[in-house]
Parts: C-alpha cells; sequence; structure tokens
C-alpha cells in the first residue's frame, strides 16, 4: 500500500505491471508538499470462443498520491485511482469513469498511518501476494464483496513500528447499500453490513514473507433474501507464504469463506454466495536480466454447499506466459488460461467461462 511501500528491487519492479501507481511522475515536490502523477494505457486483446471475453479488452487507469509534511512526526496523504474503459463507443456508460481507490488519512513515523475511504480490504493484504499476472488473476475476490478486494466505507489502521519486518493492519468496514443506508443503494451481490477484519505479515531480509488474514461481516437483508448464499456473517480467514529474492517469486495462498464468495452473473438463473469456499492459487516468476519474466499460476475455486448443486468448481485454471519489459515505462505481455471447467447445468445456468483465453497486450504506464 501506499504508506508502507515494500522493499525496491528489479523483481519487485518488474512485478508491478499490475500496479500503476509502482511508476510515477513527480509533478510538485515544495515546502514538505509532494504530488505524484501516475497512469497506464494497456492496449489488451482477448481471444476465446466465449464471446463475452473475446475481443478488444483496452482501457486506460489514472491516478495521483500526495502528501503534506503537518509537522515533524505526522504527514497527510491521499491516493485517488480511476479507469477508462476504451473498447466501448463514445458517450457509452460502459466506457464511463470508474473510481478505484479515493482515500485520506494521516500517518505518524512512530504511531502508524490511519485512513478512510475506497481502499483495499485488509484480505487482499495476502491475495495480492498471487494476484501478479500480466493478465488474469484475482477472479476469486470480487470487487464491492465484503473486504476481499477494492471496496467503500473502509477505516484502515497500520502499523510497521512495532518489530522489525512486522506489518499490523486493523480495518473497519460500514454498511454499504444495506437496509441502514438510504444514498448507497447497490445491488445484493455488492452490499454489506458492518464489518472488521485484520491481517498480519512477518516479512524477513532474505525475502521470506508469512502472512494471514481474516474479515467478518454482517449480510445483508437483500444477500438472505436471495435464492443461493445465507447466514447471518460473512467471514473469510486467508493465509499466504511468499519468497521475493535472486530474480525469483514465489507465492501460495489458501483462503476459507464462509457464505462470502459470489458465483455466477446477475443477468443469468443462477447466481448468489457459496455457502462454504476454498480458494487456492499459487504463482511463480523468474525475472531475466534481458527483461524477460516466465510467468506461471494457478487457481482453483471450490463452492460447497450451494443449494441443489452441492460442490461445484467456481473457478479452476492454469495461466502461462510472459512479460517482456523494453524499459521501465514500456512493457509487452502474452498470457494463456488452460480453463479446466466443462460445461454442465450448473456452469451453462450461472455464466461461468469454460472456454480457454489467449490475451495479448502492449503497455505503457508512468
Amino acid at each position: 500500500m501506499y504508506i508502507f511501500p515494500r522493499k525496491v528491487n528489479a523483481l519487485t519492479i518488474a512485478l508491478a505491471c499490475f500496479c500503476s501507481s509502482a511508476y510515477s511522475a513527480e509533478i510538485y515536490n515544495k515546502a514538505g508538499n509532494k504530488l505524484d502523477l501516475y497512469g497506464k494505457i494497456d492496449a489488451l486483446h482477448q481471444l476465446s470462443d466465449n464471446k463475452s471475453v473475446d475481443g478488444d479488452s483496452t482501457y486506460v487507469r489514472l491516478g495521483f498520491r500526495g502528501e503534506t509534511q503537518i509537522n515533524d512526526g505526522l504527514t497527510g496523504y491521499g491516493q485517488w485511482e480511476s479507469q477508462y474503459n476504451g473498447n466501448q463507443a463514445e458517450g457509452s456508460s460502459s466506457s464511463a469513469a470508474v473510481t478505484r481507490v479515493a482515500f485520506a488519512g494521516l500517518s505518524s513515523s512512530k504511531y502508524g498511518s490511519v485512513d478512510y475511504g475506497r481502499n483495499y480490504g485488509v484480505v487482499y493484504d495476502i491475495a495480492a501476494w498471487t494476484d501478479a499476472l500480466p493478465e488474469f488473476g484475482g477472479d476469486a475476490y470480487g470487487i464491492d464483496n465484503f473486504m476481499f478486494k477494492r471496496t467503500g466505507n473502509l477505516l484502515t489502521y497500520r502499523n510497521n513500528t512495532l518489530v522489525d519486518g512486522l506489518r499490523v493492519v486493523l480495518q473497519y468496514q460500514g454498511e454499504n447499500g444495506g437496509a441502514g443506508e438510504t444514498n448507497n443503494s447497490r445491488e445484493a451481490l455488492k452490499q454489506n453490513g458492518e464489518g472488521y477484519g485484520a491481517s498480519l505479515i512477518q516479512e524477513w531480509d532474505n525475502g521470506v514473507s508469512v502472512g494471514a488474514a481474516f474479515s467478518s461481516s454482517n449480510r445483508t437483508q437483500g444477500q438472505n433474501n436471495m435464492t443461493y448464499g445465507h447466514g447471518d456473517r460473512a467471514d473469510v480467514y486467508r493465509a499466504g507464504l511468499k519468497y521475493d529474492a535472486n530474480q525469483i517469486y514465489l507465492a501460495g495462498t489458501f483462503t476459507d469463506s464462509r457464505n462470502a464468495t459470489i458465483f455466477g452473473s446477475s443477468s443469468k438463473e443462477v447466481y448468489g454466495f457459496a455457502n462454504h469456499a476454498q480458494i487456492m492459487e499459487f504463482t511463480a516468476k523468474y525475472v531475466f536480466n534481458n527483461g524477460i519474466v516466465p510467468v506461471v499460476s494457478y487457481l482453483q475455486t471450490k463452492g460447497k454447499d450451494i443449494e441443489g448443486y452441492g460442490e461445484q468448481d467456481l473457478l479452476k485454471y492454469l495461466a502461462v506466459g510472459a512479460n517482456y519489459y523494453f524499459n521501465k515505462n514500456m512493457s509487452t505481455a502474452v498470457m494463456y488460461k488452460f480453463n479446466f471447467l466443462n460445461d454442465n447445468d450448473f456452469t451453462t445456468r450461472s455464466g461461468i467461462n469454460t472456454d480457454d483465453v489467449l490475451a495479448l497486450d502492449l503497455v505503457y504506464q508512468f
């Protein structure tokens, strides 16, 4: 995250393709005030038998992050990031900007930082380790889905000053779109009640990191009125192990969730939450000195206790490919997704993709 950046090395720079804020252009730095602008243009094309996936997927991301020195021990900061789809007709609602993050906070060199706004949920502190592909990855979490990934109404406290290499995060999320909110209506899949979470990560100088995270949230009445997925609370537990050194990157994560993992599309007959789900992800990379970064990743989400369907694979694929970095601002990638799901009554009625996908892109970022 912004306040506590990871150690910078060649591999970290290469892995930063998925996070545009790793590159930035300083546009102002004077009298304790600093403002950086960053952006990414991803000219992306996907090839697949699935027509909802096949075709142009070009997008642009733009953001800024700033800080101001309040006194010797206190700094104010803020960050905003938005995405624009470039594959839609002008004036289309699908091409309109969406806000990815927007938050502000205060940071103390002694006591840590606290911020509020739209940010990454605490479970993603661990999930980010395997969500490190040029394309694909991160499918299991869902946007605006409790504290899995990016979501709103988050109050976050971070501290890395207690023990060397130890990162502690505490997070609270207010209600979004439930019966108690009148200015934030949204579909049931993207609602949440009040919740809280925490993560604990220990990093060592040899490149090894180990971490765990959890979140627990109230579910809304709208969610429990759905056909699939019931329960008073949505609970998520995640653990991970990572090695990042000597041009090698290896990471594995495992998640157990209750009434929290989404499946299917709301435009289909079968969609909702798995009463119980388990998520496994493994990612490996190697950085060659000539700028080539091959990558392989395996992802599987198994839904259990789904009404009328029992146990089903919600996601299961192997992604292989490579990045090539012309320099720090320009790169290209090819990724192939071997989809191990089969067409059946469940995948057809829920709209879950069962086809392979080939992704080709050319990226400029600053």
